[in-house]
């Protein structure tokens, strides 16, 4: 078998190479009953998923310990490694964006976009952030400026103020700076940023090279053949772990908030049951959406919540102080860029509470996304250039962020700096955002189109989510047969209601990190592969 070549005039060698070479390994791990998987990765990961949902469910008691130890011990000695890994992630796609490798295109020069900028830009937000931007809206920045940033008080024996960008001494104008700068920071540039560089590699790898749509392929500049062997199966089942404990936590978030948006509008009980109940009726129209396709379902589902969020937010800031979210927006913008570098600094800080508990968290949770969120914008990203790419994915959604918790999250300051309310203060987590919007008119519709929003994105993540799962564990297959997403679909639901009822909010966070940890490694590594790769492309 010849070997591939990387070099600039290797092109068409490289192409044809490289996708004979993965196809033939491939077709030869083929399973039984005509089902297309990639059989170690399939079996393993499969395997050990179920085990998990078993045990988790069996030892419920004991489970919540295990995983508030796990999430505690790595956030608190590897905080340094999850902020310096984000930062470099930041740092190659800013260079990639100003670089020359920005005018080669996805898929070859004569490469046309299978998707119009909207359709592109709806499937991008349902996909990358969706239910987060519902749970964290208003409770992130309601977090930070009352408790998170401003102050010194301690929580659970922990300092909770924040040294490196100095307190805010009571000053409330810069404690709402500084808790929006904090939140963006969170929802800005690094998350971003995780995820373009798994949709670029997957989409350079994929289109121009012509390899499986797979995460090992990544990695075959540094790894070679070994990509067909174990080394890419161990990647592969990494990204299957990650992404369906990524895809958990959020679908738990999901849950907890949907549930308590029926109970505050509805009287509906909250119960361990009524979770598990909502989490498989919604898993039900997943697997609905799975059936119909990428096209017909994930599409459309995301242009419906495209449409529903936009007069969400635009209800939001016309009704509510308009003049004060927009004065926010830019403002909260200013505070992001002025404290950066100091939220991004891995080392010489005391503020445990917020970097760990807060960051280190977050990074974890966005890298353990990446690879179903990546492989998703690399399916409907062909016929970008890596310029266009970069800008659509690492700036646009950036801003509709800042926008969003500008929006949200500046309504329920203001609600408590200008009205003296505290209800928003008050309320749990999962609530905030249903009683922000009950100091608005038309609050039952409102709140309303909230849970609606929730459940569609809860929907879109499970079904996208099952269609990227299956791509990997049938060795980047993107027609796989049917059987096998509907198996991925239900045990994201399973997986989903086994943290939740094995230590709730804390086992789904404890989760991601967990497997967003040994995934930020091979992200480093695949930042190494693209240089590799675009190098090889003529400009």
């Amino acid at each position: 078998m010849p070997q591939p070549k990387l070099g600039p005039t290797g092109e068409a060698d490289v192409i044809d190479t490289d996708y004979e070479i993965g196809q033939d390994n491939i077709q030869k791990q083929l399973g039984p009953f005509g089902l297309d998987i990639h059989n170690p990765v399939f079996m393993i990961s499969g395997i050990v998923i179920v085990a998990f949902v078993f045990l988790t469910l069996a030892f419920q008691e004991s489970a919540g310990g295990v995983f508030n130890a796990m999430r505690q011990w790595l956030t608190s000695n590897f905080d340094w490694f999850f902020l310096s890994a984000g930062n470099i992630f930041v740092i190659v796609c800013l260079v990639l964006l100003v670089s020359p490798f920005g005018k080669v295109r996805l898929g070859g020069k004569d490469a046309k976009p299978d998707y119009t900028y909207a359709g592109w830009f709806a499937m991008l937000f349902a996909a990358g952030m969706g239910i987060g931007l519902m749970f964290y809206g208003v409770s992130e920045p309601i977090s930070h400026f009352t408790t998170s940033l401003g102050g010194t008080s301690a929580e659970n024996g922990v300092r909770t103020d924040w040294a490196p960008l100095g307190a805010a001494g009571g000053d409330e104008l810069a404690a709402r700076n500084l808790g929006m700068a904090a939140t963006i920071f969170h929802w800005g540039l690094h998350p971003w940023a995780v995820y373009a560089i798994v949709a670029l590699a997957l989409a350079l790898f994929s289109y121009n090279k012509g390899l499986p749509l797979t995460i090992r392929s990544i990695f075959y500049p540094i790894f070679g053949e070994k990509v067909w062997g174990w080394t890419g199966h161990v990647i592969d089942t990494l990204a299957v772990f990650a992404t369906l404990f990524g895809l958990a936590t959020s679908l738990g978030f999901g849950a907890e908030q949907a549930n308590a948006g029926l109970e505050f509008l509805f009287g509906w009980t909250v119960t361990d049951g009524s979770k598990v109940f909502l989490i498989l009726a919604i898993t039900a129209v997943a697997l609905v959406s799975v059936v119909a396709g990428l096209d017909k379902g994930v599409k459309r589902l995301s242009e419906i919540n495209m449409v529903l969020a936009a007069l969400l937010l635009l209800f939001v800031v016309l009704v509510g102080p308009t003049l004060d979210v927009i004065r926010s927006f830019f403002a909260s913008l200013g505070a992001y860029a002025e404290n950066l570098i100091p939220l991004s600094n891995p080392v010489g800080r005391d503020d445990d509470n917020f970097r760990q508990g807060w960051t280190s968290f977050y990074w974890a949770w966005w890298i353990s996304w990446s690879p179903f969120v990546g492989m998703f914008i690399a399916r409907v990203s062909r016929g970008r250039t890596v310029r266009e790419f970069i800008f659509c994915v690492l700036l646009i959604p950036s801003l509709v962020c800042v926008l969003w918790m500008s929006a949200f999250g500046g309504v329920a300051i203001s609600q408590i700096i200008n009205d003296g309310y505290q209800g928003v203060a008050e309320a749990a987590l999962e609530l905030k955002l249903f009683v922000m919007l009950e100091q608005l008119p038309l609050h039952a519709i409102t709140s309303f189109i909230g849970i609606v929003l929730v459940i569609v994105f809860f929907v879109t993540s499970s079904d996208s989510g099952s269609l990227v799962i299956d791509t990997i564990t049938a060795g980047g297959k993107v027609d796989a047969p049917l059987p096998q997403r509907v198996f991925w679909c239900v045990f994201e639901g399973l997986v989903a209601i086994a943290l939740l009822l094995g230590g709730g909010l804390a086992a789904l966070q404890a989760m991601a990190v967990s497997t967003g940890f040994p995934f930020a490694i091979v992200l480093l590594l695949a930042c190494v592969s693209i240089f590799k790769g675009l190098a090889s492309e003529p400009r």
